[in-house]
């Protein structure tokens, strides 16, 4: 009777899971709580009605309780619940001299990362840690079990050769590890510039991260490249996005009759811009003449001599409207960068409004 009961309660079980799939993980969850002890990946499919580790409900589920923290693996391979384990969730805060912090989930005071340690993540990095002691100012100090998920994929740094190997050296120095260059996979970058490196293999305790280069930025001297690196290294959007580039496109080469409507044209006069040499865009310009008797301004003859002052800006909002695609934070992120633009941007600046 008892064994029916157990079958039919089984049977129940695996029926909600399969008809509640936001519920899968946490039904998981549950099974490992009443369990009490660990279990192996069969065993727990089995108990929760899957049948087969297999199962793609039973795997999504699963992946999704490690990279938050709440199951791992043992030695043996049988999942286990972390709260039980005593270990510690957080966020490695990396320093330029090769150890760390971490920063715990639950709100507590950091703990120390030693350099050793250091080696198996790197800035960034969501990891579960076990106390192992105090440092020597009387810090906890931890030892990174697993790495939950990882914060980099591409690294902005400098390409040198050491000893005849190739590595990046990363402009975050909170990225204290150099990133070794796999054989092929440099392209045409040369040592000494600036570059951009995608992660192939993560670091580990006996392994340095393995990158290949994806984008060469150019020499370290050149002019915007400390723009360019800042750019990357807190990435911060540096492309207009598809519906920027959609709608720019969707605008006549040159301003249409309708576009005059109310202004004057000026793309004839002399006009030069007043912007900055490293402003973000050029919308903002001047022209200036001399009067004579002959010359009229403003439809009245001039009496004497003197000077006409032509102040013309840019209209870009009659192309750019208040929540288009065209006006997305790509444009507010990069106040002193001067930018490759949609057409538009430059049609802009060739219909003026004139003061003065």
């Amino acid at each position: 009777m008892k064994r029916r009961v157990l079958e039919r309660s089984e049977r129940d079980r695996a029926h909600a899971v399969r008809v509640h799939g936001a519920s899968v993980a946490q039904a998981l969850l549950s099974e490992l709580q009443a369990a009490g002890v660990p279990l192996q990946p069969r065993d727990l499919a089995r108990r929760t009605g899957f049948g087969s580790p297999a199962h793609a409900a039973f795997q999504q589920a699963l992946l999704e309780l490690e990279r938050e923290g709440s199951v791992m693996q043992n030695r043996r391979g049988a999942l286990c619940l972390v709260d039980n384990l005593d270990l510690i969730r957080g966020r490695v805060h990396g320093h330029a001299d090769g150890y760390g912090f971490l920063v715990r989930d639950d709100g507590k005071p950091d703990c120390f990362v030693g350099t050793r340690q250091m080696h198996k993540a790197l800035h960034g990095d969501r990891v579960m840690a076990r106390e192992i002691g105090l440092d020597r100012r009387g810090r906890c100090e931890v030892a990174i079990v697993e790495v939950l998920e990882r914060a980099n994929v591409t690294v902005v740094g400098r390409l040198r050769r050491d000893y005849g190997i190739l590595v990046v050296e990363p402009e975050d120095r909170r990225i204290n590890q150099p990133l070794l260059v796999a054989p092929d996979g440099a392209g045409e970058a040369l040592p000494g510039q600036v570059v951009v490196a995608q992660i192939v293999a993560q670091p580990s305790r006996a392994v340095q991260p393995v990158a290949k280069i994806v984008e060469v930025l150019g020499s370290y001297t050149d002019p915007g490249m400390e723009i360019e690196i800042a750019l990357r290294k807190h990435r911060l959007p540096y492309r207009f996005g598809a519906q920027a580039q959609a709608e720019a496109a969707r605008f006549a080469p040159m301003p249409q009759a309708r576009d005059m409507r109310g202004r004057k044209d000026l793309r004839a006069a002399a006009l030069v811009t007043i912007d900055g040499e490293n402003a973000r865009d050029f919308d903002d310009a001047v022209w200036c003449e001399a009067l004579t008797d002959n010359t009229k301004a403003g439809g009245r003859a001039a009496t004497s001599g003197g000077f006409r002052l032509v102040v013309a800006i840019a209209d870009v909002s009659h192309y750019v409207h208040h929540g288009a695609g065209r006006g997305s934070p790509n444009r507010r992120a990069r106040p002193t960068r001067k930018n490759k633009r949609p057409r538009l941007a430059q049609e802009a600046e060739g219909q003026e409004k004139s003061g003065g």
